[in-house]
């Protein structure tokens, strides 16, 4: 890979990493969830760029673990890695029925998330999901992900 692909490679990690989810969803792991009020540090009922700029600042503080105002594969490496560690974690306390530190074909079966969204891709309960199901839960996934009018649907910033 030559140096300029690897900046770029680089810098878009670090971007991601930088920018993160600045309010977090609940349910995921890898770091501290900030509530409303923890982020609006002058306690005036609004977000700022500042404030959000703090948020991004204090987490890539997190993950620079040499201080050197720089990220490098491992530091963002490792972040990931402590993140899928904790994400393994939880998924084996949640999932593993007979507590014996292994999840086995069935404890991972379709009662879970695969079996609700299994439920809600098969619209007529027929116990199968057919080509129209399909392409309909196609097309609204897609719609959350661009609503109309979306920059990146437009293709404005």
């Amino acid at each position: 890979m030559n140096k300029v692909k690897l900046m770029a490679v680089l810098a878009t990690a670090a971007s991601i990493v930088a920018t993160g989810a600045v309010i977090a969803k609940p349910g995921g792991a890898g770091h501290q969830r900030l509530g409303f009020e923890q982020i609006d540090t002058d306690g005036n009922g609004e977000l700022s760029r500042a404030e959000l700029d703090a948020v991004k600042a204090a987490r890539f503080s997190a993950t620079d673990s040499n201080g050197d105002g720089q990220l490098s594969l491992e530091e963002i490496s490792a972040k990931g890695s402590e993140r899928a560690a904790k994400r393994a974690e939880k998924m084996m306390k949640r999932l593993d029925a007979n507590e014996d530190g292994q999840l086995s074909q069935d404890e991972l079966s379709s009662t879970g998330r695969e079996g609700r969204m299994f439920a809600r891709l098969d619209a007529d309960k027929s116990g199968a999901i057919s080509k129209q199901e399909f392409e309909e839960a196609r097309k609204h996934r897609h719609h959350k992900k661009h609503p109309k009018g979306d920059a990146a649907q437009t293709g404005q910033n």
